[in-house]
């Protein structure tokens, strides 16, 4: 990425509809309700031959205290800070507003490149707003249509001299990097499941609104990165941030809280929960991040439930345990409800936290990569197989009308999660209760804690070799001996 590209601007003049354009997905929530991004989104944006980063950002407010507004400001003048050039938006329809004018001034003080456009433009409705954007001092503003990609070979035009500039300050900038190499030759980057920069671990935080899980993610980033509050479901979008943690290349996923479908009647927050969903399936691990005061309602039990039915690695982590004063008691009560209510995730871990004074952090680190290191973990067939006739000794299969069903060998056929087939005889006799038995053997004999296993019944009955043969005809020599 040869420089950042910072979209400001005030509420609903179109910047996230911009941004998605820019990474050719829709990540970034768009409605027509002013107000729906709240946090900075950063990602990988392409522009004809141009390769840079994009960061979206609330719409800027007047506000200044410690509202949401407010910090939702703060935020954004920090994306202002972080960005090499700043695309600053206006509502060409709506014209040049006192708003605009306040904050172009901002720009002329913070900013170290500003390009003003005039989005909306197309058609006669917005002309009369491109030529007013002149009065606000920034240069010539470019017309774009977000919704309709026009303009983006003049926006092209605009950023091919400063990526220029960027990319010749960052090769005179490069330090020179050793590469290190094992006996072997392969680098780190050919291990086959440790977390590298260009795959890092992905993890995803999710939870009831307002458990902390914006708090925890800035404890661990050691900023204010992400939007926090007192207020309930501050978080709207499903934000990725690539981070080193503790020499661990992570990228996290901050979620919005998830409520019960029936309390969920908004559109908007709808698009976020089905966001936080999206996130879930393509997170390696899920953090289930509760609340020490009211731990295992319902809907967390709901999320940890679609998780472990994603097939993710799942870690639980209860947080302002700051705020508990019997500590021992408590855990003993959570660990109890833990195996009653999610048997499912028997093993998983169970880390106490405070995102808030960072305690624990330490244990849920480690706690995440042992839940990823299980959830890549692979069983030698010959291995399986010994196992499994230990299994079979120990508590024989049932015998549905008087034939005991047979079960022949075992064999790993993927990992993330791991999933193993068993060929039997009669598949479909084999009740529930068996494969729960042979589940959790496989999660105790072979110390898979807390991950979600597939294990899969297939026929392999013997069958007849002559079965579709047809019947041999009698020779001619037999037939004239007989007669």
């Amino acid at each position: 990425m040869s420089f950042t590209l910072a979209i400001v601007g005030r509420p609903n003049v179109g910047k996230s509809t911009l941004f998605n354009r820019l990474v050719g997905r829709k990540l970034a929530l768009v409605d027509d309700q002013p107000g729906v991004t709240r946090d900075l989104r950063e990602g990988p944006a392409r522009l004809g031959p141009l390769r840079f980063t994009v960061i979206d950002t609330a719409g800027l407010e007047i506000a200044t205290d410690e509202s949401l507004q407010g910090r939702m400001r703060r935020l954004t003048e920090r994306a202002v800070d972080m960005a090499d050039v700043c695309l600053f938006m206006i509502d060409a329809r709506a014209g040049v507003l006192p708003a605009d004018e306040i904050f172009a001034d901002i720009l002329r003080k913070r900013a170290k490149h500003v390009i003003l456009a005039a989005n909306k433009a197309e058609g006669r409705a917005g002309q009369g707003g491109l030529i007013e954007a002149y009065s606000l001092g920034l240069g010539e503003p470019l017309g774009l249509s977000a919704e309709h990609g026009e303009g983006m070979s003049e926006l092209l035009s605009m950023l091919e001299p400063l990526a220029g500039e960027f990319e010749a300050r960052a090769e005179e900038d490069a330090p020179v990097m050793d590469v290190d190499v094992d006996e072997e030759g392969l680098t780190d980057e050919d291990a086959p499941f440790a977390p590298t920069k260009e795959r890092p671990l992905q993890v995803a935080v999710v939870g009831r609104p307002n458990a902390g899980k914006s708090t925890l993610i800035n404890k661990i980033l050691g900023e204010e990165r992400l939007l926090t509050g007192p207020e309930a479901g501050i978080t709207r979008d499903a934000i990725s941030l690539a981070i080193d943690w503790n020499g661990t290349p992570f990228r996290i996923f901050d979620t919005a809280g998830m409520r019960k479908r029936a309390k969920v009647q908004e559109k908007l927050e709808k698009m976020s929960v089905s966001d936080g969903l999206r996130a879930v399936k393509f997170a390696e691990v899920v953090v289930v991040l509760l609340d020490v005061d009211i731990p295992f309602e319902q809907q967390d039990l709901r999320i940890a439930d679609l998780a472990e039915r994603e097939g993710r690695a799942v870690v639980i982590a209860v947080n302002k345990w700051d705020l508990e004063d019997e500590k021992q008691d408590k855990l003993k009560t959570l660990k109890e409800s833990f195996e009653r209510l999610l048997p499912q995730l028997r093993g998983a871990p169970l880390v106490t936290v405070s995102a808030k004074t960072g305690r624990g952090l330490d244990r849920l680190h480690d706690a995440i990569l042992r839940a990823h290191a299980v959830w890549n973990s692979r069983i030698s067939t010959a291995h399986l197989n010994r196992w499994l006739v230990g299994m079979l000794e120990q508590h024989p299969p049932p015998a549905p009308g008087g034939r005991r069903i047979k079960m022949r060998y075992a064999t790993q056929v993927k990992t993330r999660p791991p999933a193993f087939v068993v060929m039997t005889s009669h598949p479909d006799a084999v009740p529930e209760s068996y494969s729960r038995y042979l589940v959790n053997g496989l999660r105790s004999d072979f110390d898979m804690p807390g991950t979600p296993i597939r294990l899969f019944l297939r026929d392999q009955g013997k069958k007849n070799p002559f079965q579709n043969r047809k019947k041999a005809q009698p020779s001619k020599l037999r037939k004239h001996m007989k007669d």
